[in-house]
């Protein structure tokens, strides 16, 4: 019996695909890959994963937990900020700590002596087509920019994090930016254990060179002789997952409206956050409908498409690339349902992992 929608739908075959990559740049580059799990925490996945990484890296004590209890490998703790109440339980559960400013390294950094210790430096530079997201933007808070603060904590640290990229697709820009950090910090490179680099490099998707990217990260590598880190997590579930939804209602008001049994605000926050439509294939044919969620959100739109044919209630529509920045980020906003969580295996089988209820739903809140 088919799942009723609507429902996030993982797929085990196109997973395998993008795992596949990142083994072909673990190979070649000599760099360690540790799931990002502020973009992607669904650990129904973490068994097929974990085989093809090295391990996770976080943004909060919740995080840094998970990525040790149901993930495995090296789970690297990070937090803009740590607090008095959590910094004794990240400290337990993690193998690396990283610290984004010299304040906090002296606040926590002798409880965390017995771990290797690193310091997020802001570089100045960055990759990014959003403001929102961009590491380097004015007066940002993320990491240490002032050479005399992190030379001062040099002897209490092993490594550097250096995330500047975001939605990187060009192996030329991501090169140009590496030049640009060997120029200003290589004089700390040299003096270090492991440098992370981050997330943000689209290297999974189709027709992206993984052999220039490795070679430029090996010779990285090799001009300061450090442990290179990636930290990718959008890139591990690009064009994987879908979040299947079915036509509830249609109404003209200038344009065909088709109103769907989901929420963007609830089950897609991105594309609300960045602004973005999101996609949907085939997206061709003569009929045009806006396709919009079902919250009262007066901006609750997914985008406008293309098809084949005349749409009608009951119709099922695929949203793609629903994983990334998507699960992690949905909320009840309106009471809208929750959806399932459900797998496409290898064989083609589907299995629902998890569904929501009310109960969930009274849960959420007090």
């Amino acid at each position: 019996m088919p799942l009723s929608t609507p429902y996030y739908l993982i797929d085990e075959t196109a997973l395998a695909r993008n795992l596949a990559r990142i083994d072909q740049l673990r190979a070649a580059s000599g760099a360690k890959c540790l799931l990002a799990l502020k973009a992607f925490a669904t650990w129904s996945t973490f068994p097929q994963i974990a085989a093809h990484m090295d391990g996770t890296t976080s943004s909060s004590l919740n995080e840094v937990r998970l990525g040790k209890e149901k993930f495995g490998g090296e789970t690297h703790a990070y937090s803009v900020a740590y607090s008095d109440g959590e910094i004794d339980d990240v400290i337990a559960h993690a193998d690396k700590i990283i610290f984004n400013s010299a304040n906090q390294l002296e606040r926590f950094g002798a409880k965390a002596a017995h771990l290797p210790i690193g310091l997020r430096v802001n570089p100045g530079v960055s990759h990014s087509h959003f403001d929102l997201a961009d590491p380097a933007r004015p007066f940002s808070r993320l990491g240490e920019t002032e050479l005399a603060r992190i030379e001062a904590v040099m002897d209490r640290i092993s490594g550097f994090m250096l995330h500047c990229n975001c939605e990187n697709d060009s192996v030329e820009a991501f090169s140009a930016l590496l030049d640009q950090i060997e120029v200003r910090l290589g004089n700390l490179l040299t003096r270090l254990d492991w440098v992370s680099l981050g997330g943000g490099i689209a290297f999974t998707k189709d027709g992206y060179p993984i052999a220039a990217l490795a070679a430029r990260l090996k010779a990285f590598a090799a001009k300061f002789g450090v442990q290179v880190y990636l930290e990718p997590g959008d890139s591990v579930v690009t064009d994987t997952t879908t979040l299947e939804v079915s036509v509830l209602d249609i109404i003209e008001n200038g344009k065909a409206v088709a109103i769907v049994d989901s929420a963007v605000e609830a089950h897609m926050l991105d594309l609300l956050i960045y602004r973005e439509s999101a996609s949907m294939a085939p997206d061709a044919g003569p009929h045009r409908y806006v396709v919009a969620g079902k919250s009262c959100l007066a901006g609750d739109v997914f985008g406008e498409f293309a098809f084949p044919e005349p749409l009608a209630i009951g119709d099922r529509l695929s949203l793609l690339n629903a994983g990334g920045y998507t699960m992690v980020k949905k909320n009840w906003f309106n009471g809208v349902g929750m959806p399932t969580i459900a797998i496409r295996r290898l064989n083609g089988k589907i299995d629902a992992i998890r569904a929501f209820d009310y109960a969930d739903y009274v849960a959420s809140l007090s």
